[in-house]
This record gives C-alpha cells, structure tokens and sequence, in this order.
C-alpha cells in the first residue's frame, strides 16, 4: 500500500462517521439495513398488494431483505403461542407445487415493485452500497421432500436461502416445536446439506434441534445462519416449553454456529426482546458481545409475530439511531445492520461448485 492509499484509508472511517453523524441529525441513521428473516403473505389481513415491499424497504433504508417464502403453510394452524401441524402432504408433488404456485407470486410482487433479486455476490456488494435488493429464500425445505433435484431448480429459479426444517414432520431433520424422530438430522438431511454447498446456497439453521445444529455444523462446508429467534444462556430450550422459549437457541448452539464462522439473527418478538425499540436494540449488542460482532444481524420476522416490537424497516432504523447516540462504533453498526448477514451469503455463494 502506498502512502496515497493509506492517507485515503486513514481518512474513510472518520468521513463515515462524520455523515452518518449529520444524517443522524437529519432525521436518518445514515445506515442500509439487512434482515435474514421477513415474511410478506398474499393472504391475511395486511396482504401482499396492500404492503408493498419497496415502499417499506424504502421507510428503513433496507436494501438486503431476505423474504422468506413459507415451504410448510399449507399444512399448519394458528396455535396458543405459534403454529403447528395440521396435516401432511398427501404426495410429493403437492409441497413442490405450493412453492412454485407462491414463489411466482412473490417474483411478480418484486416485479411489479421493480426490485431487483440477489443471484450473485456482485447483487449482494450492491445492496451493502445501497441499491435494494431481495433474497428469495423457504422456510422449511418441505418442496424437498426426499428428492434433491426441486434444491437444483430451486437455485434455478433464484432461491439463494433455505431454512432446513419448520412446523411439519419432513424427511430432513428434528424441530425444535415437537418431539424428536431423527437424533437430529436424516441421511437425506445431510444430503441436503451437502447439495447447498453444492450449489452456493445459504442453509439456515432455524428451527432445528441442538443435535441437528451439532451435525450441520459437523458437515457443511460453508459458514450457516440461524436466521430467527433469540440466545438464551438461562435454561435448555426443549420441546415441551412454550413455543416461544422452545424456540430460543442455546449460547452453546449459538457460539458453535459462529465458531464457524456464521451468524446469528434475533427476531423482534416483545415477549422475548423487550418491549422497547431500545430494549431489542441493547439486545442486539448483548448477543454481539457473547458471539463476537462478526456474528449478529437482524432476523425480524416481521409480518409474522403476533406482537412485535418491531414493526417496520423505518423501526430498525431507530435502533440504529439508539446505538449511534449510545456511542456504538459505527464498524459495529455496519457489521450489526447489514454487513454480517452480507457477508455469510458471500460466502455461502463462494462455496458452489456445480
């Protein structure tokens, strides 16, 4: 490096603080936002065509948003505290055709919306300088069910983010909400895990059991999220708690997931994170300082919670506001709001050799 150079570079970290200082004071953090985890239904009360989601990407600045298309929805029901089973899938097929029949929904919503989608690690670089961009990823790999190749098409079609398991029984692996079938994952499960490497796609570890967790970690080859939900170093979360605690991840999950270099969101649940904008944001630095900064994103959930804290990309903003005036560096704010989640998708992508 030349001295030009390393004047340019001594130089870039305090200009940045100083914009985002004056946009602070504009009424704007000055920060884009990534959120591993956001749900936007073409059914319900706020549906799809009502909520547009450029308009609500915009309120936040949040240009790299993972929009999680539900793989198991057909087959779940509104429970006291969450979702779960209602049926299974009669055959194959039906799974695949619900994601087909869904995501084309959602692609013509981004169409319509004139968002672009992240294919390549050039998409993702774009969206962290500030161009909006949209992750398609499944909640749950239900359209997988004991064949590889709707994991091909998937990528095909523009999927870049799968969640392994959800509220249903499947062929992949142990969930958190019910009583476990499998010690973990299936043989079939760690298939699935070596055909995402495979392909350059993000697995999300979400849902799954400490012992699916364990043996992911075991085999993937690329770093992996757990996109959604919270760290709790107070108890051992099991199947039979409230669907809420059932669904928290250990520290000891949490530490091995970012051992390996992969990161870990928390949702915007009140009951879990506070029921404050500060609250959650504190929260937020808390699970950084136990998994390290390279190593925490935001996993809203939005559209998806019953009562969130977070409603809003325009409320993340707000958290990004409250760490600024409590003196967070603003290399942490980046990492927090949208450079972690960035970069594990970067490497997730790298990893492809199909």
């Amino acid at each position: 490096m030349d001295r030009r150079q390393l004047l340019i570079g001594g130089l870039a970290t305090p200009l940045a603080a100083n914009a985002a200082t004056r946009a602070l004071a504009e009424g704007s953090s000055g920060y884009y936002i990534g959120d591993m985890h956001y749900h936007l239904f073409f059914f319900g009360k706020n549906p799809a065509p009502s909520n547009p989601l450029r308009r609500m990407m915009a309120r936040g600045n949040a240009t790299l948003v993972s929009w999680s298309l539900v793989g198991d929805v057909p087959w779940l029901k509104l429970a006291k505290g969450g979702f779960t089973q209602k049926g299974l899938p009669k055959n194959a097929k039906e799974p695949v055709t619900w994601f087909d029949e869904e995501l084309a929904r959602i692609k013509k919503h981004l169409d319509d919306q004139k968002l672009k989608v992240v294919r390549t690690a050039g998409d993702v670089d774009l969206a962290v300088k500030g161009e909006p961009h949209v992750v398609l990823s499944v909640e749950g790999a239900t359209f997988a069910d004991g064949d590889l190749a709707p994991l091909a098409a998937g990528y095909e079609q523009g999927i870049r983010h799968i969640q392994l398991v959800h509220y249903i029984q499947n062929p992949i692996g142990d969930f958190q909400t019910s009583k476990p079938r499998h010690q973990g994952l299936t043989k079939f499960g760690e298939d699935v895990i070596a055909e995402c490497n495979r392909l350059g796609i993000l697995i999300d570890l979400a849902h799954c059991t400490n012992d699916a967790v364990m043996r992911a970690l075991e085999l993937s080859k690329a770093p992996m999220v757990w996109s959604h939900s919270s760290v709790t170093r107070q108890r051992k979360p099991t199947w039979t708690m409230p669907i809420w605690q059932a669904r928290q991840l250990s520290l000891e999950g949490a530490k091995a997931i970012a051992a390996k270099g992969g990161v870990v969101g928390l949702w915007a649940m009140r009951t879990d994170v506070g029921r404050s904008i500060e609250a959650y944001a504190d929260r937020m630095t808390e699970l950084a300082d136990w998994l390290g900064e390279d190593h925490v994103a935001f996993g809203t959930d939005l559209n998806a919670l019953a009562n969130p804290v977070v409603t809003s990309y325009a409320d993340l903003q707000r958290v990004v506001t409250h760490w600024h005036r409590t003196n967070v560096p603003p290399a942490r704010i980046r990492k927090l709001a949208i450079e972690n989640y960035a970069g594990v998708l970067r490497k997730a992508f790298a990893a492809r050799t199909a």
